[in-house]
């Protein structure tokens, strides 16, 4: 019997994933891990508890693991170095690489396990031609592929999604017909270290004081003063304290000088973006150029591109219509339909 590690978060997603294992005959070891900084340890308090809860309700083992100094190294210093470059991080795709399909992954082989599971909707499947793990999109519009585009090809071969083939409601029908504790427990829609949002008093808490400056507009032209560049991202037009008459938004953070230039509506849109740190799904590597649908957010729809890669491990994206809210710092993931081409960090 082939045992998989899963990861378990206490969330209704992780938890219906560890019932479907178990059905499927594996034998399944649930780990938490105890990863931000300030939560309680004790295996009674918070995700922990639920996530041991679960495993009772389905017999399986359950642990908790402290990866705290991990997370912080990896995941907690990269989003505050990247807020103060004046750039948008997406903790979430350095976690999955870092952390929940790195150290988790290390931490299976340790523990004799074959592969990690998590209740992320994605898919995965073996290229017949080259041998190759392909990352593909869930069926349903829950898909979290764009998260995971990051994964390498060691990670991705060791990688269950069990949750691919069903919708959101179908998981809490299935949760709530197996009477699991948690099947109605609502979905986390923040950061998990930064739960009420507020991104810039979360970076003073770490002696990173946000730099306040000058909005300006493209001509350099002073529009008022900012409380910190922290607390704006690219595309940003609500929110920003003053009033001009004509909707404005953010076009540019310059960290070295503390200036916001703004613009007025249609300076939100860019027609290309370069991207850094590309990693490649299908290919070690990627023809000279291609054409794919790119998304550069989460929740943005697929944008159709031209993609030159260039040296460095950098690419060009030249979107056939200009795209809004091209932010440096998040992410741009490449689509051939369903399957995941890759993806890097706009720069």
């Amino acid at each position: 019997m082939k045992k998989i590690l899963l990861g378990m978060s206490g969330g209704v997603d992780s938890s219906a994933a560890a019932l479907l294992l178990k059905e499927q005959g594996f034998s399944v070891l649930g780990v938490t891990l105890r990863l931000c900084p300030g939560t309680p340890c004790e295996y009674e308090s918070g995700d922990a508890a639920d996530a041991r809860r679960v495993a009772e309700a389905l017999g399986i083992e359950h642990l908790v693991i402290d990866r705290e100094e991990a997370f912080r190294q990896d995941v907690i210093a990269d989003f505050i170095s990247e807020y103060a470059a004046g750039r948008t991080p997406n903790p979430c795709v350095v976690c999955n690489r870092r952390i929940k399909f790195g150290a988790m992954l290390d931490l299976a082989l340790e523990l004799g396990c074959s592969a990690v599971a998590t209740g992320h909707y994605a898919c995965t499947r073996v290229c017949p031609d080259t041998g190759r793990t392909l990352l593909l999109r869930a069926p349903t519009s829950k898909d979290q592929s764009y998260m995971l585009y990051s994964l390498s090809q060691h990670q991705l071969s060791h990688a269950m999604f069990p949750l691919a083939p069903y919708s959101k409601p179908e998981i809490r029908a299935m949760a709530t017909k197996a009477g699991l504790p948690v099947a109605q427990r609502p979905d986390s829609q923040e950061i998990c270290f930064v739960p009420d949002g507020n991104y810039g008093d979360f970076l003073r808490r770490f002696g990173v004081l946000p730099k306040q400056g000058r909005f300006i507009d493209s001509n350099g032209a002073v529009l008022g003063q900012h409380r910190g560049i922290s607390y704006y991202t690219i595309g940003q037009r609500k929110g920003l304290g003053l009033s001009f008459g004509k909707p404005m938004y953010v076009t540019k953070i310059d960290a070295a000088s503390g200036d916001i230039t703004l613009g007025p509506e249609g300076s939100q849109y860019s027609p290309s973006a370069v991207v850094e740190r590309v990693n490649w799904i299908p290919w070690e590597r990627p023809p000279q150029m291609l054409r794919a649908q790119v998304k550069v957010r989460y929740q943005a729809p697929p944008a159709p591109a031209q993609i030159t890669p260039l040296p460095d491990g950098r690419a060009l994206v030249e979107f056939d219509q200009p795209q809004r809210a091209v932010a440096p710092g998040q992410s741009a993931v490449f689509y051939d339909g369903d399957l995941v081409l890759g993806g890097g960090i706009i720069c």
